[in-house]
């Protein structure tokens, strides 16, 4: 395989999922504080409390990444962490850390891609209707600002979400994350909302003076019907519509799709006059996070034992991310696009000798990698690629009982084993940025 020249390589993790130091320097709980001691939330009744410690690890961990050749590192900051209620005092400790965690990725030649809001929300907005009241979008708006102020003039670029459809859906109609709300009107009115903070966010930091490139981060991926009746077409139309054209249709049309809001009915979202203008705004680049695809009908469907799947018991299928990619470039000419999440869980564990030999992530991220590149070569511009994830870690409402990492933590002691996979891709990304100097006249 060979990349064009400047073609990005990292990994990524979310503040939640890592930092720990849940009650340290002035943090306060955010929604998925609260939502983990709800009882029954979280599949190993484990928290986020420690996490991977990375607070407290944070230059083992950056040297970590420097020996793992990384050339980008996309982390999320902790609202909660730098401005403890979500919109008053600002907590000086918070932003410090920050500060460090941004200078060590530099000093040790690393790109730090900064992404605003991974789905942790600070509790004391939550109190007061969370995402959805509207004057959460303003406490976010001012949140984004101070954080482009502070961090934009060393940061590569700033997304304003990580997957609202999660938000929306999965906490707030599904309930199944935090904050754990089952209200499809509620879901509806929160995925609009988030949408209008991310176009506020961004007119907003640009009107404050950021010129790096801005953006917002989608979970998405094909949706196929189970065979072609009429009823399993329509349902992959439908589940299409809600996980990608909800989305991209506002962001990229000006609107949401009609057969959505007409399937919503008086459950459809609430939207002031200039409110699709304001979700509009250009973007600089669009992430998208790739796991799967999703084949759907009118009756439950299970894989076939024939099915390769992961330990979350997702299909194994790069060319859904060629599909996908091509798909969105010819419905949406979108700008440049990141792949900001690839990757499997797998419960490979250390053999005797202290070596985690996970074949199969190894093998997964070669041939998404390689369905990239195939986008590529249709015609697609992809930009970058950053593995899910840089750590194991706390895996949301499974605990710790999945890991995706390309890095391997004892939760115990703390200890990092890299796995095989990351020595897998410290070697390829080593050969293609061999390749591109080679290349370069």
């Amino acid at each position: 395989m060979n990349f064009p020249a400047h073609f990005v390589w990292g990994a990524a993790t979310s503040a939640f999922q890592i930092e720990g130091a849940a009650f340290d320097d002035g943090r306060a709980p955010s929604i998925w504080d609260t939502f983990c001691r709800t009882e029954g939330a979280i599949q190993d009744a484990s928290n986020g409390d420690v996490a991977c410690d990375h607070y407290h690890r944070l230059e083992e961990d950056l040297d970590l990444m420097k020996s793992l050749g990384l050339q980008a590192y996309r982390f999320s900051m902790s609202w909660s962490r730098v401005r403890p209620d979500g919109h008053t005092a600002w907590n000086e400790k918070g932003l410090d850390f920050y500060d460090r965690l941004i200078d060590g990725l530099l000093s040790r030649g690393i790109a730090p891609y900064m992404t605003l809001y991974h789905w942790d929300l600070p509790q004391a907005l939550q109190d007061k209707g969370g995402w959805a009241s509207r004057d959460t979008v303003q406490h976010f708006v001012e949140y984004a600002v101070a954080m482009a102020e502070r961090y934009a003039d060393r940061v590569a670029s700033i997304a304003t979400f990580n997957e609202p459809w999660i938000v929306a859906t999965l906490g707030h109609e599904l309930g199944i994350f935090a904050p754990g709300v089952k209200d499809r009107r509620v879901a509806a009115q929160v995925s609009h909302h988030l949408l209008l903070a991310h176009g506020q966010a961004v007119r907003a930091m640009r009107a404050a003076g950021a010129t790096l490139p801005l953006g917002i981060v989608l979970n998405q991926g094909p949706v196929f019907p189970a065979s072609d009746s009429d009823g399993d077409r329509a349902k992959a139309l439908h589940d299409d519509g809600h996980l990608i054209r909800w989305y991209m249709d506002p962001l990229f049309r000006g609107s949401y799709p009609a057969d959505i809001i007409a399937h919503l009915g008086a459950d459809a979202p609430q939207v002031q006059p200039g409110d699709m203008e304001v979700i509009a705004t250009p973007i600089d680049f669009l992430g998208l996070n790739y796991y799967t695809r999703s084949i759907v009908g009118v009756e439950p469907r299970e894989h076939g034992p024939e099915v390769e799947v992961t330990d979350m018991g997702w299909e194994v299928y790069p060319t859904g991310l060629t599909e996908l990619l091509v798909r969105l470039q010819a419905d949406y000419s979108p700008p440049p696009i990141y792949i900001t999440e690839n990757g499997a869980a797998y419960p490979d564990g250390p053999d005797a000798d202290g070596h985690v030999h996970d074949t199969r992530r190894s093998e997964y991220l070669r041939r998404h990698i390689g369905a990239v590149l195939d986008a590529i070569d249709a015609g697609v511009d992809v930009r970058g690629y950053f593995v899910w994830s840089l750590f194991d870690n706390f895996e949301w409402a499974f605990g710790y009982s999945k890991r995706f990492g390309i890095v391997w933590v004892d939760y115990d002691t703390q200890q990092r084993i890299p796995k095989d996979s990351a020595f897998w891709y410290r070697d390829f990304v080593a050969g293609q940025m061999a390749r591109q100097a080679a290349n370069t006249p």
